[in-house]
């Protein structure tokens, strides 16, 4: 189904952005 493979890829891609934003707030630390 296509719904949930939009599902799918927008929560690989937001958890993607949240590992990145994660290693940048741990170099500011």
């Amino acid at each position: 189904m296509a719904a949930l493979t939009f599902i799918s890829a927008v929560l690989v891609i937001g958890l993607a952005f949240y590992l990145v934003f994660a290693m940048f707030r741990a170099e500011d630390l």
